[in-house]
């Protein structure tokens, strides 16, 4: 097979990986050239901001544990007034997306360094990606000054993650992997990253089915969840995470949640202009169904996670104006973005329908 042209750049970042890690963090501070750390976290996770803080001792400036999904801007704005009251020189952001979106959202304006310590498989810890939800509207965007200095991947924080959130954190990093198998600005080496990062995560996600205190499993799930965003950072998204931003930014959906129930659909739709993306998901789920779509329906249904959007909350009404939202400032698709196909997309994704 001859290979394209492609430009290929990567993101700076230092990555601390395995069980018991934890137990580098106040050294990693260190090598920030950091002295006083601001510890983010939501509201749920203030336990486990308070155990960093405590490692910290009077190496911590406080704890911020507001942290919501979709950063609404206010809460940004918020956090970065209380960092520099604080006198903080960096950030520890201790939990999934939204925690480590506020720590982004933080360090956009003021700079300030941000270390992730990830508990969840998200991925936002590996992207210059951002996003704040104002007066109804998520704006995304990116910029390196966000990208975490430093990641610190313990499996051993994980293991507390109930499993169906660990299903649907882990089908949100799926997405990010699958859709970078055809972007715009893609390249081989990001496609081999995509496709282990795919194999990985779902495998271990079955594993951690059987038996949800599997540290080897959960190593795997975070080892994906690495593989699966760094391709969400080096390369563009398309219709999935338009469509995602739009149900949660506008909807209030919860992210992880609706990653999953829209991905299928987003590939299905997908998948005849992109031949080798769709082969390669099927490939990387083991092979066995017809297409990507309903490779990953499977998946997600043998996992036990939600299949349609009505199980969230939205009505088949909202349906109407997320297509309008969704096409009004589409991004970049390999198939082009027809409204009637759109709203049939979203309409199965609705029901809870397998791909085709």
């Amino acid at each position: 097979m001859a290979i394209a042209n492609f430009t290929y750049t990567g993101l700076p970042s230092r990555v601390i990986f395995g069980k018991g890690s934890l137990q580098q963090l106040e050294a990693e501070i260190d090598h920030l050239g950091s002295r006083r750390a601001l510890v983010l976290s939501t509201p749920e996770q203030r336990s486990q901001a308070e155990r960093i803080a405590d490692m910290l001792g009077s190496r911590a400036a406080g704890i911020f544990d507001k942290a919501v999904m979709h950063v609404p801007i206010e809460t940004a704005r918020e956090a970065r007034e209380v960092a520099q009251a604080l006198g903080a020189d960096c950030a520890v952001a201790i939990g999934g997306g939204s925690t480590t979106g506020l720590g982004k959202a933080i360090a956009l304006e003021s700079g300030l360094p941000i270390l992730a310590i990830p508990t969840t498989y998200a991925g936002s810890e590996m992207t210059s990606v951002y996003g704040l939800t104002e007066n109804g509207i998520k704006r995304t965007g990116k910029d390196v000054r966000v990208l975490p200095k430093t990641v610190i991947y313990d499996p051993e924080l994980s293991a507390t993650l109930p499993v169906e959130l660990s299903v649907t954190s882990g089908m949100n990093a799926i997405a990010h992997a699958a859709e970078g198998l055809y972007a715009q600005d893609g390249n081989p080496v990001m496609s081999l990253i995509a496709e282990e990062g795919i194999r990985a995560m779902a495998e271990g996600l079955k594993l951690i089915i059987e038996n949800p205190e599997d540290l080897d499993a959960r190593s795997d799930c975070l080892y994906g969840a690495w593989l699966c965003s760094t391709v969400l950072g080096n390369v563009g998204m398309a219709l999935h995470h338009k469509l995602c931003h739009t149900l949660g930014g506008s909807f209030n959906l919860p992210h992880a949640p609706t990653h999953t129930i829209v991905l299928p659909h987003a590939i299905s739709y997908n998948s005849e202009a992109a031949p080798e993306a769709a082969a390669r998901i099927v490939r990387a789920l083991g092979g066995k169904s017809a297409s990507a779509g309903q490779a990953l329906y499977d998946l997600s249904k043998s996992l036990g996670a939600p299949l349609a959007l009505k199980s969230l909350g939205v009505s088949e009404a909202d349906m109407d104006r997320a297509t309008e939202i969704a096409l009004a400032n589409p991004y970049w698709n390999p198939r082009p973005i027809e409204r009637d196909a759109i709203r049939e997309l979203l309409q199965n994704a609705y029901e809870g329908n397998r791909p085709i």
